[in-house]
């Protein structure tokens, strides 16, 4: 089975694809330039790379949120367009479990942070190797994750472009916080390419597939914040 996956969730854009769980090719990009200047391009020469074209692909795959409101606006649609091009399936999957699936200590926590802003990190927790869930995706300050890592008796890595900013916070109330290895912080597509391939049964037809937000985009409270003045 032959995955397209592509990740614009954050600041950086990947793309990959892979045969069943072996990677054939891949690009990141992380240069300041919005996701839709840089990803159909990088989708074109992930492909050209791995000799495949957008055609030949069986599934194609997603991180749906949370995440950059744009960012996972432009992913999701990116890809919905494709998979109703190619007549094929596709799948998306939350950037906090594509997060999570980067740390690879057995026997421990990942705890996936995505810096929110506003004090906040979208945010899950996960048993690492197994990615079986512990949490639901949620909107959460910091502070108020402190009881639930101190609950676990484990040691707990965090890991996300939020991880740093918790892993400040968090050390100073919890004593079984870590960060990960540096290239285990980070989500990438090659992960979500895995990922896919293993709940390939999940797939859904490209008019099914939604993004997900956890809260209202500024946007969006700004207009409600003017309504409740009227």
């Amino acid at each position: 089975m032959k995955i397209l996956a592509i990740d614009s969730s954050a600041v950086s854009c990947s793309v990959a694809i892979s045969e069943d769980e072996h990677i054939l090719a891949s690009a990141f990009v992380n240069n300041g330039l919005t996701h839709s200047q840089t990803l159909l391009p990088m989708v074109e020469r992930v492909c050209l790379e791995a000799g495949c074209p957008v055609g030949e692909i069986d599934l194609f795959a997603v991180t749906n949120g949370p995440g950059s409101f744009t960012g996972v606006r432009i992913g999701v649609a990116a890809l919905k367009g494709m998979a109703f091009a190619a007549d094929k399936p596709c799948i998306g999957i939350s950037t906090l479990e594509v997060i999570a699936a980067n740390v690879q200590q057995e026997g421990c926590i990942a705890l996936a942070c995505m810096d929110a802003r506003r004090n906040q990190v979208y945010t899950a927790t996960f048993e690492s190797g197994t990615l079986k869930r512990l949490s639901e995706d949620e909107a959460a300050a910091v502070e108020s994750m402190a009881p639930r890592i101190q609950a676990y008796d484990k040691k707990v890595y965090v890991c996300g472009d939020g991880a740093k900013l918790a892993y400040d916070i968090l050390k100073t109330k919890c004593s079984n916080v870590y960060l990960p290895q540096e290239d285990e912080i980070y989500q990438n597509a090659e992960m979500l390419c895995i990922l896919a391939y293993r709940q390939r049964d999940k797939a859904v037809p490209g008019s099914q597939l939604v993004p997900t937000y956890l809260r209202m985009s500024q946007a969006e409270r700004e207009l409600k914040k003017k309504g409740k003045k009227q």
